[in-house]
């Protein structure tokens, strides 16, 4: 990007080197972190990603630096590592935690309420709203 109307004037162009690039995308390095490996700001590394050697160069570091944590990662489960095998299980097979959240009162009863809602405020369209709500809530309960 050499400009200016002097020979030699205008802004030097940046070398940013396609395997070091590579190579950095391969650990995961946010943009940030590349622009500060080439000193150069993190908008002149989203300029090069749009030119196509520039774009392949990072796509192919990011997936190779994947593909190695995920044979790591395989490698920790099958020695044994519970952790592993669990992340493994948890993102590749779609297994999940399930927790059963419930509140009740002492000894699982029903919490009480000492105060009944002031219902005198509501209006007509609000109180039939609530009755709604409440035959729903039953017809639940009894299914």
């Amino acid at each position: 990007m050499a400009g200016g109307a002097r020979r030699g004037s205008g802004r030097r162009a940046v070398n940013i080197n396609l395997v070091e690039l590579e190579k950095l995308c391969g650990l995961q390095c946010t943009d940030a972190e590349v622009a500060s490996f080439f000193k150069v700001s993190t908008r002149t590394i989203e300029r090069r990603k749009k030119q196509p050697a520039y774009a392949e160069a990072m796509e192919r570091g990011r997936a190779a630096g994947r593909l190695s944590v995920r044979r790591m990662l395989f490698g920790q489960a099958a020695k044994g590592n519970i952790a592993a095998a669990i992340f493994l299980a948890k993102n590749l097979l779609g297994y999940k935690d399930v927790v059963a959240n419930e509140v009740s009162g002492p000894n699982g009863a029903a919490i009480e309420f000492d105060q009944k809602p002031d219902l005198s405020q509501l209006s007509d369209e609000e109180l039939q709203q609530l009755r709604t709500i409440a035959a729903k809530a039953k017809s639940r309960r009894r299914d």
